[in-house]
């Protein structure tokens, strides 16, 4: 990727900061401006933990971004073990097939293409950079290549932030990105020690448990925090019979 284009791009997010530290939102606000997208989100999925939503640019965004940790698919699932999965119409035959749950949600909720992006630095992976947009239509190759940096540039941000940092006028460090909804993280480590299972297995339970009951992740795992909703290990065992 040429030095100039990415020295473009950065004076961009530089701008959108309007002089406050570079943050994951500015270089997000910058990657729908030159995409032609409508909104964007960031999410994290670190080894043996569940997927978290970190930041989502407007309610579209959260909404779908949420569907994709509630169901355990999508092009943003692929991105996070693959290369960018670019999804220019959801309402196709092919993407039908592939995410049977996910894409007929997605477009009912004013989702057409999807461009999923990993945030991935040599070996180590942190997530995946999503863009929705509510048309249908593939990005062309100057929109894929800005995009493309823009997701390096939100990795960096998500690794470097204290160390690019600058003090406020009390001489406090701004806070790193927090988890939305830790109790996902909560929940599946109960559900691990409910039923005597892995981590992996104890999400796929959430997430199963979540869809026969048309309810969201969050909802279900905070129902499990809050312990009004236990998994019994006899009750797993039936249901694998």
């Amino acid at each position: 990727m040429s030095p100039e284009r990415r020295l473009r791009l950065w004076d961009l997010v530089v701008a959108e900061a309007r002089g406050a530290v570079v943050a994951v939102e500015h270089v997000c606000a910058v990657s729908v401006t030159v995409t032609g997208a409508d909104s964007a989100a960031v999410a994290v999925s670190l080894r043996s933990t569940p997927r978290e939503v970190l930041w989502a640019s407007d309610p579209v965004a959260s909404r779908v971004a949420e569907l994709t940790v509630t169901f355990g698919e999508g092009p943003s699932v692929d991105a996070t073990s693959g290369g960018p999965a670019l999804v220019g119409d959801l309402t196709a035959p092919y993407c039908q097939a592939r995410w049977p749950a996910f894409a007929p949600a997605a477009v009912a909720g004013g989702v057409r293409a999807v461009f999923a992006l990993p945030l991935q630095i040599g070996g180590i992976r942190l997530g995946v950079l999503d863009l929705y947009r509510a048309r249908a239509g593939d990005l062309d190759g100057e929109q894929l290549a800005d995009a493309l940096v823009l997701a390096d540039t939100v990795c960096a941000v998500l690794l470097d932030g204290p160390a690019q940092s600058r003090p406020d006028q009390d001489g406090r460090w701004p806070a790193q990105p927090a988890l939305r909804h830790p109790e996902v993280h909560q929940a599946t480590g109960m559900v691990t020690v409910q039923m005597g299972v892995s981590v992996d297995v104890a999400l796929v339970r959430l997430r199963a448990y979540a869809y026969a009951h048309d309810r969201s992740l969050r909802d279900v795992a905070g129902d499990v925090v809050g312990r009004r909703l236990r998994f019994e290990p006899e009750l797993a065992a039936e249901r694998d019979s």
